[in-house]
Parts: structure tokens; sequence; C-alpha cells
């Protein structure tokens, strides 16, 4: 890469802990690497050759993570019936209505993702999607992409019937004579999915990632944890990155199946051999995903006592303690990174009891696992993170008084737990590292309005709301802290996070600074630009 020179702005060199805080006025970029900082790079740009791009007021920023996404579910749902713009039940059968209408020649209508809040309880009937789809299988994904609600046609296709027996860690939801709903929770819903309903095709799969990732170089996002990756995959990410169709870096996590691990150690291994073997400067396959429970909404995450409005149900795990400790050891001592779905406050418990298994029992090396979500910890593990040196993924849009929350979580959980939810605050007090992701397409792929929430602790559209459990608001030092030198530690790159000399060239140029702007304006700034290791994937000179 040639010579680039910014100046005419702020550049943030560094998002620190504590909120600290390291700025120039210029840095220059050549051969993919930061090059120089402050006068010596200002000075850069009077040299033969030079691009010299003027910030205009703005502020360039290292480049922006997501750790913990689905980019190929989320590009995906622009394939199906548009349900996700919807804002009520009614618009959602509408939508599924138009798009069997738009298509009458599919054999399957696929959509996602509509929102849980829309029928009592998060339960959906067969029946309302009868009335638009007639004969024609349908499944919906809900936003949590742990449920599905399907049209009798589809239970039909499936097999699924009031004999059908709940499958090991799922749930079909049933009416009071036994005959399934249409709602399928958890391994219900993932096995129909992978055994009964048609795979979309390479082609369509390889342009959502290309459209996901071109979404993500769009809002100065550099790199990108897909979360949640099967075998299958593998092919649909080569396609893209052979075929120049990769936008962003993406890291790939592969789902361990609590049935058939063991023989996954070998055949992950493999995979991540073929990728490293392509040597992609934008793939990597190092991390292995544990779904450890559900989610709270559909009464699936693990919780150490029973939910509030079910005293005899303490959720759904995926895994036991023990068995969960057995992967975690084995996929370690392959010297894979270990990423944890835990919403729960018994399965963050028992995700840190893996991890503190898996590092005291292997030999020592360099880890940087992470337990995702972090959605309820219970008193005393917020410390935890620090002493084991994992890494706590948040997904920091999450951390407001929304509907869901409202309607969905504290009535389940109780409002005695309220306050074990999101504690972004205290787990970096304590030490941890922290790194943010957006979850997306369960919620927004835009890290704007979640970096606003973090530092909030309410919706950026309501500006005036009172802040949801003040006492985890941070700073947006520390927020931007988390997007950048998080982020580069759990993607395991020491030499990304920052814009200090020697560094790769990733980062992002925004129209006003994050750092001093009112918090409940971040959502509005504009892009103006984006580079990974020197090149322009964003914007125009």
């Amino acid at each position: 890469m040639g010579l680039t020179v910014f100046t005419g702005g702020t550049v943030v060199i560094e998002a620190g802990r504590e909120g600290a805080v390291i700025t120039s006025h210029a840095v220059a970029f050549e051969g993919g690497r930061v090059a120089a900082v402050g006068a010596e790079a200002a000075a850069l740009a009077s040299r033969d050759g030079a691009e010299v791009v003027d910030l205009a007021g703005g502020t360039l920023v290292p480049g922006i993570g997501d750790g913990h996404a689905h980019p190929v579910l989320g590009g995906l749902e622009a394939a199906g019936p548009r349900v996700r713009e919807a804002s009520d039940l009614d618009g959602v059968i509408a939508a599924v209505g138009a798009g069997r209408r738009e298509h009458p020649e599919a054999a399957w209508i696929v959509g996602a993702s509509y929102d849980a809040t829309f029928a009592p309880g998060g339960l959906f009937d067969a029946h309302w999607l009868d009335a638009v789809t007639g004969d024609t299988p349908t499944i919906l994904r809900a936003w949590d992409y742990h449920t599905a609600w399907v049209n009798s046609a589809a239970l039909a296709a499936g097999g699924i019937t009031a004999e059908t027996p709940d499958p090991a860690l799922g749930r079909i939801v049933r009416r009071a004579d036994g005959s399934p709903l249409g709602t399928l929770q958890e391994a219900a819903a993932n096995d129909f999915i992978a055994e009964t309903v048609p795979r979309f095709s390479l082609e369509d799969r390889v342009a959502a990632i290309e459209a996901a990732t071109r979404a993500y170089a769009a809002q100065g996002t550099t790199w990108v944890q897909d979360a949640w990756v099967d075998p299958a995959d593998v092919d649909t990410y080569l396609a893209a990155a052979e075929a120049g169709r990769l936008h962003t870096r993406v890291n790939l996590a592969f789902r361990a199946d609590p049935a058939h691990w063991r023989e996954q150690v070998a055949e992950f291994s493999r995979l991540r051999a073929g990728i490293r073997e392509l040597g992609h400067s934008r793939l990597s396959a190092e991390t292995i995903k544990f779904f450890v429970d559900g989610v709270i909404e559909s009464h699936t995450a693990a919780l150490t006592e029973p939910y509030a409005d079910r005293p005899d149900d303490r959720g759904l795990p995926n895994w036991g303690a023990d068995e969960l400790t057995a992967a975690a050891l084995a996929f370690d001592a392959a010297g894979f990174q270990l990423h944890l779905h835990a919403i729960g406050d018994a399965a963050n418990r028992i995700a840190l009891d893996a991890l503190a298994t898996a590092t005291a029992q292997n030999p020592p090396r360099e880890r940087n696992h992470v337990v995702a979500h972090v959605a309820m910890l219970a008193p005393g593990d917020a410390e935890r993170f620090a002493e084991l040196g994992v890494i706590a993924n948040f997904e920091p849009y999450w951390a407001q008084c929304d509907a869901v929350m409202r309607d969905l979580t504290i009535p389940h959980i109780g409002h005695d737990r309220e306050g074990w939810q999101y504690l972004i605050g205290s787990v970096l007090r304590g030490g941890a590292t922290v790194s943010f992701g957006s979850d997306w397409p369960v919620t927004t792929q835009d890290w704007r309005p979640a970096f606003a929430t973090a530092v909030t602790r309410h919706s950026h559209l309501e500006p005036g709301a009172d802040a949801w459990l003040p006492e985890e608001r941070i700073t947006a030092g520390e927020a931007l802290a988390a997007y950048t030198v998080g982020i580069a530690r759990q993607a395991g790159a020491q030499d990304r996070g920052t814009l200090a000399v020697g560094m790769a060239a990733d980062a992002a140029w925004l129209s006003a600074d994050p750092l001093t702007v009112d918090p409940n304006t971040i959502p509005g700034i504009d892009v103006r630009g984006t580079w990974i290791g020197g090149e322009r994937v964003h914007g125009t000179s």
C-alpha cells in the first residue's frame, strides 16, 4: 500500500482502560501499517506520491470491531419476507402474505426475524400463518434466533405431531391437547432448520456474506466474529474469500455440539488448518462456540434459582457442567479460542468454571477466551473475569429497559434480579477486558446506537429518559476501548486496536468525535471512510 497521510482533524491513537485516550493531529499509513504520527506524519504529506486525506474536522479512530455477530444469517434476512420491518403481529403476517404473492413458485417461505413481544409470552400459533400461506411450508425465525414460528404445512413437512417428543435440549410448544402450537424453541427450532428446511444456494449465501461485510465496512467495522459456524458454512466463506467478496476481516467460530463434540475436535482442527493454509488476510477460523444455554425470553436461559413466573423451572441448559468442562479442556488443548454464549447466571457461572479448569489443567499459553452476552451475573461473579483473564463480550445495545426488558425479561426473572443484568461497569472496574458486539441480526448491526447505550443506559431515541442501572454506565473512552483494544485482544491480534506506529492500518473516519459529543447524538455520526490494512474499503477521496 502507498503512503496515505491524514490531517485536518483529530486522530485517536488509542482508547485505553479507565477512559484514558491518546490523540494526535496527524497519522500516516504505508505498507499496510501505521508509519508515523503527529508532526512526523504531517511532514510526510509533502512527499511525492503521498495521498493526503483531509479529515475536515472529523475524527479518525482505530477500526471498530464486532465481537459477536452472525453475518450470514443477517445477510440472508433480505432474501425472505420483510418481517423485521413489521411493527405488530398483523404486520408480520401481512409481510409473509406479500412475500408469497411475490414468489408464488417458492417451495418454502423462509424468513426472519420477528419480534417476540408481538404475542403473549412470545408464543405464536401456526394457524395465524396458515391464513396467508396456505399449503406452502413456512418458517420464520424470531429475533433471538433461538426460536422459530412455523405454519401447519411446515409442521406436516417435519412430521411434528402431538405424539412427537421434544428433542433433547429443545421444546415443541404445545396446545392444551398436546398438539404443536407452531412455536419451536432451541434445539427443536435448530434441528428443524437443519433437517427439514431447504438450504439456501451457495450463491445466495455468498451474496449474503458480501452484503453483510459491505455494510460493516460502511459503518467503520473492520473485524467481525461470526459466532455460529457449522462445517457446511466453511465452503461459503472460502468461496467469498477467493472471489474477493469479503469486505471486512471475519473470524469463524465453529459450533460445538454437546452430543458430538469429541469427533468435532479433529474435524474443526482440520477445517482450521485449511483456512490457515489459504492464508487470506480477511478470513480466519480460530474459535469454538458453545451455546451454554438459551435466552431468558423463552425461559431457556439457565438460572441458579427458578424463574419468577415459573417456580419449577430453572431453564434449559445445553451443556451439563462436567461435559462442558471436558469439552473446554479438549478444545483448549487443541489451541482453540473458546467463545461461550451464556445468558443466565447459572450459565455464566459454569462457563467461568469450565474456563478456569482449562486454564489450570492445560499447559500455559496466551489465552483470549470469551464469555459472550454475560446477561446475568450473580453477586461475586463479575470479579471472576479479571481473576481468570477471561474476556467479557457484552452486546451493549441490550443494556436498556426497552419493551423486551420490560414485558418479557424482568417479569420472567423478577425485580429482585433485575439489577444482575449487563454489569458492564462492574466487570470493567474489576479489571477485566471487555469487548463489544452486536449479535446482529438479533439486534442492530450498527455500533453507534450500541455505543450510546453503553454510555447512557437508555435509548438514544429518548434522550431525557432515566438511565437503567445507572451505576453500570461507562465513559465514552471506555466504550471506544471495548470496540478497539478489547476487540483486538479477542481477535488475538496484537498488531490491531490502536493507531500507534507499527500497528495495522485499520481505521474509521468519523464526521464527529464520539468521545466529546453528546452521547445521544453518536448514532447520527457519519462514517466517511474505512481502511483495512491501509486499503480503503469504504468511501472515496
